[in-house]
């Protein structure tokens, strides 16, 4: 009975101990997935005199992040991705739809705070991150030709997440980030309005510590 109560006592001690803070000067890097789900309701585009929305689709993409922290639980973190594509249809109120294409790079350099001390199952650490996103397009298309262009875009980013250790330096990542992404539009070199895309970017990653 002893021996039983010494082992139920260290198992509830292991899943229940105080996460560990990262030290200043550590160095994480994650490699992951993540998916950008553009907001619904993108906006609108007028192209010669006549109206139309914009519906964005998502894609999900490889992505990889390096953070370097500048103080116990405090990094600073730049995510970086392969290009995303994106489809998107232009729809009037007469139901014609114009269908296109692009691709974009969206870098965001992040803030972030890993939580500890919340004596959570596992270990696991929260964190919550606020910085700022830039995204470039490129190889922008309709299908109806022309020259379209899309603006880059700069804008706030914000960043939540879960990291679930299952070695001293390795974790599993669960995470999601706002980002404020905005483009002005132009056709054959006229102003066709503003696409607002402004996503919720969902993603897993392996993450280790050096």
């Amino acid at each position: 009975m002893k021996l039983q109560s010494l082992v139920l006592a260290t198992a509830a001690a292991l899943t229940m101990t105080t996460a560990i803070a990262v030290p200043a000067g550590t160095w994480s890097v994650a490699a992951g997935a993540h998916y950008v789900d553009p907001k619904s309701d993108n906006g609108n585009v007028t192209v010669g005199g006549d109206k139309f929305s914009v519906d964005v689709d998502g894609d999900v993409r490889p992505t990889v992040s390096g953070e370097y922290f500048i103080a116990n639980n405090v990094g600073i973190e730049l995510l970086a991705a392969i290009p995303f594509h994106h489809d998107f249809t232009l729809t009037n109120a007469d139901g014609v739809k114009v269908s296109g294409k692009t691709q974009h790079l969206p870098p965001t350099l992040s803030l972030q705070y890993h939580f500890d001390g919340y004596n959570m199952p596992m270990n696991v650490k929260p964190f919550v991150g606020v910085g700022v996103n830039y995204t470039t397009f490129f190889k922008e298309r309709v299908a109806t030709g022309g020259d379209l262009d899309l603006d880059d875009s700069v804008g706030v980013a914000g960043h939540i997440g879960l990291d679930i250790p299952f070695a001293p330096t390795e974790s599993f990542r669960i995470d999601a980030r706002y980002m404020d992404i905005k483009t002005d539009a132009t056709l054959d070199g006229n102003d066709i309005g503003e696409i607002d895309i402004s996503p919720w970017v969902y993603g897993v990653a392996f993450v280790k510590q050096f």
